[in-house]
């Protein structure tokens, strides 16, 4: 499937916005990033859900990707919240572990902005990351 167009996420080092549980969840969704999952998967017709890796990229290491997918891989963590799928690459999971995924807009971007608490820092424009 193609890749999320014009999409960027941005990784945060920090506490969590949404509410904790009593339970390490893989990932948590912000209402914000629930819809505006929904609406991105509704323009695509063969997406079923969002999948989320990491890869090697930018000057401190690891980069999340985000891409359309139709079919849940072998080994793929799925997390469904509010109807929404989104699965997580088996080389993502442990890099993901406790984190929260949001969708932030303001006057001149919107993005996905993941906040990690896992992660030991960030380069400057808070793409990259290394944990």
């Amino acid at each position: 499937m193609s890749k999320l167009g014009g999409a960027t996420a941005r990784v945060v080092k920090g506490a969590l916005k949404a509410r904790q549980t009593s339970f390490r969840a893989a990932l948590t969704l912000t209402n914000e990033a629930v819809s505006r999952i929904r609406v991105l998967l509704a323009q695509q017709n063969n997406a079923n859900a969002l999948k989320i890796g990491v890869r090697q990229k930018g000057c401190n290491g690891l980069t999340y990707t985000l891409e359309y997918a139709r079919e849940k891989q072998k080994f793929d963590e799925e997390v469904e919240q509010d109807g929404i799928k989104v699965w997580i690459e088996p080389k993502a999971q442990l890099s993901l572990l406790g984190s929260e995924m949001d969708y932030v807009t303001d006057k001149l971007s919107s993005e996905f902005v993941f906040r990690n608490p896992n992660i030991k820092g960030t380069c400057g424009c808070g793409e990259s990351f290394s944990i």
